[in-house]
């Protein structure tokens, strides 16, 4: 502690506490820098205003104070920041790393380090199952008692017993290394030659035009408007399911993506044909909203550093839904009642319905109408930097994988059968 009051005082960077956010929390050097800097913006305030710097009322207050100055994701930055600075802060007064030796505490941390590193709910859902899977296949040790054998005899398992795809063994793999460095501060050494499954290559199955016509003349109403969405502009379920009414540009004809996969954003198409279904659509949505108001139900989800800026718009029309839940439901974290976005398994399962009785026998799902847009753009000779920006995809050998499934675009090859 006295080091870190030292240094601010020489207006130097706090070298120990840059070192704790790169070795132990794996930020990269210049990311770590800008937490740095926010963790001494927190102590000069804490400092001027004779606060304690552990007090989470002091966080708060700091944080507010940013509201009428930053933007939401500088707030965001800075919450990071500081929370990491007051673990750093308590483990240094302690001299020493606490080590977690029960899986409750282990849990409550990883609830805790998850939130404060952003990571998605379906991630935490997904790192909890292998976690939890973890544990079992260790029957159940003490934490403080694991070491690498244990997670390279477990990608061992999954490869050779339980036979999982080489994605699959990866996604094991990243939950078991955040657990590793984030939670139980365990270095994960020498599992290179650890038994990896096999990598396999599919393509993405991907639908004619006149079959998703035929599928969605199966269809019907609000999964019929997601599903044209979806494949009109190239969307994920999720994207899709948490729209905004703010999202849609009629002027433009384009739907702004926020907050996607990898934390991103992006603008896409608003197919021009959606935009009286979507008009009809938002009028019969204002009830529901108009519901809510009248019966004071808390606004939707937003996210904290948003509400600090703006602490009236989660109850604003233009950050309702545009797909919303038919009945509301609790808010756990917030223990209130609140009206969330529809379920992604209303359209799934009448997706899946729909493909039934269409007759087609692909294993199509609704991820296949944004592989589906992607091939047919590609198929009309759109650049593929287009369609890679359109998708929201960071390398562009993810697009293009659509090459080897585009029919027109195999350089006039023909079968030797048809000349």
């Amino acid at each position: 502690m006295s080091y870190y009051v030292e240094s601010v005082k020489k207006g130097e960077k706090n070298m120990k506490f840059l070192e704790f956010v790169e070795r132990r929390l794996h930020y990269p050097p210049q990311e770590a820098l800008f937490l740095n800097n926010w963790a001494e913006m927190f102590y000069k305030y804490a400092e001027r205003n004779k606060r304690d710097i552990t007090s989470h009322a002091t966080l708060e207050y700091y944080l507010n104070s940013l509201a009428d100055k930053k933007e939401p994701w500088q707030i965001n930055q800075a919450e990071t920041a500081i929370q990491f600075y007051i673990q750093y802060t308590k483990e240094i007064k302690s001299n020493s790393v606490e080590k977690i030796n029960d899986w409750t505490q282990a849990y409550e941390e990883f609830s805790r380090i998850s939130k404060i590193k952003h990571l998605s709910s379906s991630t935490i859902k997904s790192y909890r199952v292998w976690i939890r899977n973890f544990i079992t296949f260790n029957n159940i040790i003490p934490p403080d008692e694991l070491s690498s054998d244990n997670v390279r005899d477990y990608l061992a398992f999954l490869a050779i017993k339980q036979k999982v795809s080489s994605s699959t063994q990866n996604q094991a793999f990243s939950a078991l290394l955040f657990l590793y460095r984030n939670i139980l501060n365990i270095p994960i050494e020498d599992i290179a030659n650890s038994h990896r499954a096999k990598q396999s290559h599919f393509l993405p199955v991907v639908l004619s035009k006149e079959e998703i016509k035929t599928i969605f003349n199966h269809l019907n109403g609000e999964n019929k408007l997601m599903a044209s969405i979806i494949y009109g502009g190239g969307l994920r379920l999720n994207e899709c399911i948490t729209l905004r009414i703010k999202d849609i540009d009629f002027e433009r004809s384009v739907i702004n993506i926020n907050a996607s996969k990898g934390d991103k954003s992006r603008a896409t198409i608003l197919s021009e044909s959606l935009i009286s279904d979507i008009k009809k659509h938002i009028e019969n949505t204002k009830k529901y909203y108009l519901k809510d108001r009248q019966q004071n139900i808390p606004g939707v989800m937003l996210p904290k550093a948003l509400v600090r800026k703006y602490p009236n718009a989660s109850k604003e029309w233009r950050w309702f839904w545009l797909f919303p839940a038919k009945s509301v439901s609790v808010d756990k974290e917030e223990n209130c009642i609140r009206r969330y976005h529809i379920s992604p398994s209303t359209l799934q399962k009448a997706f899946k319905q729909a493909l039934d009785k269409s007759g087609i026998t692909k294993a199509a799902s609704v991820h296949t109408l944004r592989h589906s847009f992607a091939t047919h753009l590609l198929e009309s000779s759109y650049d593929i930097r287009t369609i890679q920006e359109l998708l929201g995809h960071s390398n562009l050998e993810t697009t293009m994988i659509y090459t080897h499934v585009a029919s027109k675009n195999k350089l006039g090859v023909k079968s030797p059968l048809d000349n």
